[in-house]
This record gives structure tokens, C-alpha cells and sequence, in this order.
């Protein structure tokens, strides 16, 4: 009887449980060194389950992601979710502002909903430059069957992953910025973790796997393409076939036809292309670096193929041309330009994305966020956002607000760059909960540099060459500017932006370019709702991880072999006695 007792509440338990909240999707992620040799040379890359790159997570509007992360590296561990915005939960962004990393041998489970959000982003190991060794992948967020889409239902669904690469690992490349050098050139470009198809038998050698799209005459994909690489912006195009651009980072484009599209360092599209081509031959898919010295450049370039099933024979002669401006930013940013918000369609809710008349609203904070050559700081070398090299905290900055440790990090981050000399800090933004921020991004460098903002996606409003003014205002686009998170800011020119305050949280602003991210070109924006109250922001999970200053309140955890992986997450308590009521109907 008792036995059956049990078993009644445990199904109880169970059912409510399962009703009462949206779908989940699991994964579990095993963070491994492999060997590969996706340019010919064998190296160390950072495998999940063994594969390099790591799986696609497929998820659904408003789905609960679970993802437990064992970290098998020698290093501490973080993954980060690149787009996807965290609503009410900071906690599990996985940057060090927000998270303490996960150690080797230990796993740590993270536990999230993409709430209302749908499109294309990707995720990645945030911390020591690890990124630039792989442990990455896709994140795509579909839209619930209830809300149309734009655009027709696709034949097929494919993520694309281009980034430049080097043949040393990241410890290796991070020792070349702690050394105070620069990265150089990349020794190429991969395209799905794999090198350049053998399209020229100087450039290329022998031997190396490249990557194959198979294709249906006559039909229409969606190619989600994410630049994941290190510092380098991407020309992206495939020969002989337009590319109907349809969303990017969760935004619905306006549709426009583009024969190649300029893709910077974390930035992700998404592109509708038909397979209309007579197929006398398979096509290139072509990534190639942009503005640089391209006679210097020509091995940093990807190359796979699209393979029709009635293709008669293999691709063969030059590359499509890239656009032949290397020295002039102009095409290029007009091309950014163009990319406008479809304000008609449906995003995650029924209203179109319209709806949210972004141009009317008042600004409540404008931060001006200057950028300029590496420094030297104390002797070293060091990447600044408006003369502060921020440096990050022993303590998470979230985990310091929840347990009041005092002295981790200033509220003190500038609204104009600095005017003395650079300073490394822990200067962190304070933001206004509901308030409206305008962030204008200035590039004094003479590179091309590519912004993101977890837990929001931003209006870019403008851009424009030279230095930002008040009366760059006038050129705003106030009707129908994309929504993104991450934003390419030209050499010698401004971004702007505007975000509605209305995520609570610790929220990191960087660059992408992982060498000056690594030097310290960030910061956070902190947002703090007075009321405190559980429906603007999720309470601290019950798995959360200890260091710094609360270092003596992490438990230790049981790596040895063989040892389960427990349940944890905001609802481990509903697991645990789960497992006590299964416990009790073995007895």
C-alpha cells in the first residue's frame, strides 16, 4: 500500500510538474582536447562529444534548455549563449561577470527558456581564449507552428560556421597576447571545422577535408551562417546563387537579395537560397578575410562546396570575386545599411515587430564608448573601452550583489572616454531599470571591430564614418532598424544603438574580436530592479557555483570516474524527490 502511495504522488508530481511548464530540450555536452587537422596540420582542438564542432541545439520558442557541460579540459571551463537573452537569469550567461567557471573534471548544469525569442545564434567557451580552439556550435530558436513566418517552410535547415583560424592553440595564442605581440595573420578559414576545398593546388594542399552541402534542384534552404572565428570580418557568398537574406540574430530581415554579404567576427544570418542553377557543376561556397592586403591574404580564405544531386561534375576555375573595395569602406557599410527590420512580420508573438516604436521613446543615458590602439598598463599590454582595460573580478559581479560583498567592482564607468591616461579596472555601467540607454560605439582603430551586449538585442540606428557628433542624430534610422545583439563598427567610424533597459541582470558588453576582448575591452551593464521581486528576475539557481570571496561556501564535487550526473538547476528539489519516491517503491 505504501508502495503504491508513493507511487500516486510521484506521478502527481510529475504530471503537475510537466503541464505546468513549457517544453525542455536536453543536452549534454562532454568538453574534450581532440586532434585534428582541419588545415593539413595536426592540432589540439576543443571537441564537444567528441566532435568538432559541437552539436546544433534545436530548440523552440519559450522551450526550457537544459545543457550539462562536463568540463574534460585542463582548464576552467564557461559556456556562453551567444544572442540568446537570458530573460530574468543572468545567472546562466556563463561569462565570468555572472558565473564562476566550471573546474576541470567537474560538470555544471545549465538551466534556461528562451523566452520569446526565435532565430539564429550560437554558443561557445567564453573564458582563456578558448574559443579560438573550437567548443562551439549553432543555437537555433524556432518559431512556435501557432506563428507565421515570413517565408515559406524551407526544404532544409543548415548552419553554417566560417571563422578564421590558426594552426597554434589557444594557449598558445594567448601567450603570444601575454607576451605582448600581436596575433598575425591567420593561417586560414574553416567552414564547419574543416579547411578549404582544393580550388588551387598552390594555395591549398592535398589531403585536407573540406565541407559538402548536398542540395535538391529546385528547392529552397535556410543556411544560417555564424562568423565564430577570431578577429577576422567575412565575405560570405556561393557562386552563381543569390542569397535572400530573411533574419538576423533574431530579427526578421526585410527581404533583399545580395550576391555576398560582409559577415564580422559574431554576427550570425540567415539566408533563403534556391537551388535554381542548371548544375553543370558543382558551386563554391567561398568565405573569404575582408579588408585586408588580399595578394597577402589569399590563403585566409574558406572553401566548400554545394553539391546538387544531379550535379555533373566537380567545381573547377577561380573563386567568385569578392567586392573589389579592399581599401574603401563605403560598399560595406552601405550594405550594413540596407539590412532593415521587417516591421510587418511576426516574431515570437502574434504582434509584428513594428509594434515597439523604438524612435519615439525618450532616452533616458547615452554612453559614448571610445575605442583606440592597444595601451601599455603597467607594463602591459592592454585593449581599452573609453581608456578603462577592465579587468575581471575574483567574485562575479552578480555573486557579489547576492551575498553583499563589498569592493568587487566601481559603478562608476564613464559616459564619456576618459581624458587622462588609460587605467585598468573592474568599472562597471549602471544602468536603469526601464530606462532607454543610447550607446554610440566609436572605432579609432584600424580594424574592423564587432560589439555584442548579452541579454538584449539593440536597434542599430546608425553609422557613419569619421567622429560621432550630436548632429549624427539627424541620420538616424528611427522606423525600422534591425534588432541584433551584435554590431560591426568600421575603422574610423560609429555605430549607434539603442536598448530598452528592461532585462534585469549583469549584462557583459565586449567586443568579439577575441584578442582585444582578451586585453580587456569590455565591461558590464548592471541592472537592478528596486522592487526586487521574482518576476523580474529569476532567483539564484540552487546549483550555483562559489569563488573568490565565497570561495568557502562551494561544496566540493565527486569526479571520480564513473560518478552520475546529478540533477541541478532552478528545479533540482522536484528532481531529488522524484528520486527519493522511486528510491522508496524499490524498498
Amino acid at each position: 500500500m505504501a508502495s503504491f502511495l508513493y507511487y500516486c504522488l510521484y506521478i502527481s508530481l510529475f504530471v503537475s510538474f510537466t503541464l505546468a511548464e513549457d517544453p525542455t530540450v536536453s543536452y549534454k555536452f562532454e568538453l574534450t582536447y581532440i586532434t585534428a587537422s582541419p588545415l593539413g596540420v595536426p592540432q589540439q582542438v576543443i571537441a564537444i562529444n567528441g566532435k568538432f564542432p559541437g552539436p546544433v541545439i534545436n530548440s523552440t520558442t519559450n522551450n526550457n534548455v537544459i545543457v550539462n557541460v562536463r568540463n574534460k579540459l585542463d582548464e576552467n571551463v564557461l559556456m556562453t549563449w551567444a544572442g540568446v537573452q537570458q530573460k530574468r537569469s543572468s545567472w546562466q550567461d556563463g561569462v565570468l561577470g555572472t558565473n564562476c567557471p566550471i573546474p576541470p573534471k567537474w560538470n555544471w548544469t545549465y538551466n534556461f527558456q528562451v523566452k520569446d525569442q526565435i532565430g539564429s545564434y550560437f554558443y561557445f567557451p567564453s573564458l582563456n581564449f578558448q574559443r579560438a580552439s573550437g567548443g562551439f556550435g549553432g543555437f537555433i530558436i524556432n518559431p512556435r507552428s501557432v506563428i507565421p513566418t515570413p517565408f515559406d517552410n524551407p526544404a532544409g535547415d543548415i548552419v553554417v560556421l566560417i571563422g578564421d583560424w590558426y594552426i597554434r592553440n589557444h594557449t598558445a595564442l594567448r601567450k603570444t597576447l601575454d607576451d605582448g605581440r600581436a596575433l598575425g595573420m591567420p593561417d586560414g578559414v574553416l567552414i564547419n571545422g574543416k579547411g578549404p576545398y582544393r580550388y588551387n593546388d598552390t594555395l591549398v594542399p592535398d589531403g585536407i577535408d573540406h565541407e559538402t552541402i548536398n542540395v535538391e534542384p529546385g528547392k529552397t534552404y535556410r543556411i544560417r551562417v555564424s562568423n565564430v572565428g577570431v578577429s577576422t570580418s567575412l565575405n560570405f557568398r556561393i557562386q552563381s546563387h543569390n542569397l535572400l537574406l530573411a533574419e538576423t540574430e533574431g530579427s526578421y530581415t526585410v527581404q533583399q537579395n545580395y550576391s555576398s554579404l560582409d559577415i564580422h567576427v559574431g554576427q550570425t544570418y540567415s539566408f533563403l537560397i534556391t537551388m535554381d542553377q542548371n548544375a553543370s557543376s558543382d558551386y563554391y561556397i567561398v568565405a573569404s578575410a575582408r579588408f585586408v592586403n588580399e595578394s597577402n591574404w589569399k590563403r585566409v580564405t574558406g572553401v566548400g562546396i554545394l553539391h546538387y544531386s544531379n550535379s555533373k561534375g566537380k567545381a573547377s576555375g577561380p573563386l567568385p570575386d569578392p567586392p573589389q573595395d579592399q581599401y574603401d569602406n563605403t560598399f560595406s557599410m552601405n550594405q550594413a545599411r540596407s539590412i532593415r527590420g521587417n516591421v510587418s512580420a511576426s516574431g515570437a508573438r502574434p504582434n509584428p515587430q513594428g509594434s515597439f516604436k523604438y524612435g519615439s521613446i525618450n532616452v533616458t543615458e547615452v554612453y559614448l564608448l571610445k575605442n583606440k590602439p592597444p595601451v601599455t598598463i603597467n607594463g602591459k599590454r592592454r585593449a581599452t573601452l573609453s581608456g578603462i582595460s577592465f579587468v575581471n573580478p575574483a567574485t562575479p559581479i552578480r555573486l557579489a550583489d547576492q551575498y553583499k560583498v563589498k569592493g568587487v567592482y566601481k559603478l562608476d564607468f564613464p559616459t564619456e572616454p576618459l581624458t587622462g591616461p588609460s587605467k585598468m579596472e573592474t568599472s562597471v555601467i549602471n544602468g536603469t531599470y526601464r530606462g532607454f540607454m543610447e550607446v554610440i560605439f566609436q572605432n579609432n582603430e584600424t580594424k574592423m571591430h564587432s560589439y555584442h551586449l548579452d541579454g538584449y538585442a539593440f536597434f542599430v540606428v546608425g553609422m557613419g564614418l569619421g567622429d560621432w557628433t550630436n548632429a549624427s542624430r539627424g541620420t538616424y534610422n528611427k522606423w525600422d532598424g534591425i534588432a541584433r545583439s551584435t554590431t560591426q563598427v568600421f575603422p574610423n567610424a560609429w555605430t549607434a544603438v539603442l536598448i530598452s533597459l528592461d532585462n534585469v541582470g549583469v549584462w557583459n558588453l565586449r567586443t568579439e574580436n577575441l584578442d582585444s576582448w582578451y586585453l580587456g575591452q569590455e565591461t558590464y551593464i548592471r541592472i537592478v530592479n528596486p522592487e526586487k521581486n521574482n518576476k523580474t528576475e529569476l532567483p539564484m539557481p540552487d546549483n550555483a557555483l562559489f569563488c573568490g570571496a565565497l570561495s568557502k561556501m562551494q561544496k566540493p564535487q565527486d569526479t571520480s570516474p564513473g560518478t552520475s550526473i546529478k540533477f541541478s538547476g532552478g528545479y533540482g528539489w522536484i528532481a531529488t524527490i522524484m528520486m527519493m519516491l522511486l528510491s522508496g517503491l524499490m524498498i
